[in-house]
């Protein structure tokens, strides 16, 4: 006597498990076809929410304090780089010559590049880098001699590998708070190579701090400090070839500056004066850059960490929905496969 045993799989008895024609499609994730693979990988991207959230944790609290630097140091530059103004005006009247003042012809250039130490912080480096790495092409291209100075590790590794840029020296360690002691080691170096006519101007490439959610990078002459008032601080400048002659261009507007009152007197040579305070201009530019590239860092980081932190928690339900439906596969094969073998058993 023959049975037939052929399941009868057209008729399931769970009809609840069907999918719904009206729910939203699932995003496809490509991780293998087991739960235990699902499993693993939802545990790493919980592990990793985990550490985004931390680190965008440890960049809002920064964030506030390096903020605070860069709003309280900027009107003492500002001050003390219109105050120079002043005197570099009186001098040109009097028509004395000071090293620091007059231009001579630009041969070489020192470009003085501050990037970040980490990563992790959105396009911050690679913007400064894209930055310094345009201003190079367009001193090559006018036929000038350009030496580099790298502040920070990131700045540094790409710099290493290019061996078409001269590079004066690396420097790091300045990853941390800015401080006074990091500013005078840079405005020294800056100073030996200006003093000694190894090069005759001097520009620094960082990131400008707007607000927490922009930053732009800018170019900036340190040096000479020319009559026009190119070392206020608060443009960018750079050199082009108007008419078939090279002269500097300012890239923004300069603030309004008023005159030297008649009722302001000079103890000193106006000259002892500039010399005097030299040093402590050059410290002072040099910190606001630093305070200004750092408190960009930072929030660059907490903007990117949070983006991460989001995009973490969507994948997380993603791969979520994609395990829920894997072991709920298994199960209905199992229970399908039950029912098959019951229904299978009856003829006997």
């Amino acid at each position: 006597m023959t049975h037939s045993l052929e399941p009868k799989f057209h008729q399931t008895p769970f009809p609840l498990l069907r999918r719904s024609p009206k729910s939203p499609r699932p995003i496809s994730i490509r991780c293998g076809g087991t739960t235990r693979e699902l499993r693993s990988r939802l545990d790493s991207i919980k592990n990793t929410q985990k550490l985004t959230e931390a680190m965008k944790l440890v960049a809002a609290a920064k964030v506030r304090r390096a903020q605070e630097a860069v709003i309280n140091s900027r009107p003492f530059s500002q001050s003390l780089a219109q105050f120079l103004h002043f005197i570099t005006q009186q001098i040109q009247r009097d028509d004395i010559d000071f090293p620091f003042l007059n231009p001579r012809p630009i041969r070489k250039v020192a470009v003085v590049v501050f990037t970040g130490d980490r990563g992790l912080c959105g396009g911050f480096n690679a913007s400064v880098i894209k930055k310094a790495e345009t201003r190079l092409a367009e001193l090559k291209d006018l036929d000038l001699g350009h030496t580099l100075i790298s502040i920070g590790k990131k700045g540094n590794s790409h710099f290493r590998r290019r061996s078409d840029v001269e590079v004066d020296r690396f420097i790091t360690g300045c990853g941390g708070v800015p401080t006074v002691k990091d500013a005078q080691t840079i405005a020294d170096i800056v100073f030996s190579l200006f003093i000694s006519e190894e090069v005759d101007k001097v520009e620094t490439i960082y990131t400008k701090f707007v607000s927490l959610l922009k930053s732009e990078p800018v170019i900036e002459t340190l040096l000479p400090l020319l009559g026009e008032g190119e070392a206020m601080g608060d443009g960018g400048f750079r050199l082009t070839t108007a008419k078939g002659k090279l002269t500097v261009e300012r890239e923004g507007k300069r603030g309004e500056v008023g005159e030297i009152s008649p009722l302001l007197e000079f103890e000193q040579d106006p000259v002892q004066i500039l010399d005097g305070m030299m040093a402590l201009y050059l410290n002072s530019q040099i910190l606001r850059c630093l305070q200004e590239s750092m408190a960009s860092e930072v929030a660059a980081r907490m903007n990117a960490m949070s983006n991460a932190s989001e995009n973490a928690m969507e994948l997380k339900k993603s791969v979520s929905v994609a395990y829920n439906r894997e072991r709920q596969a298994k199960i209905t094969g199992e229970i399908l496969e039950i029912v098959a073998g019951a229904e299978a058993l009856q003829g006997f």
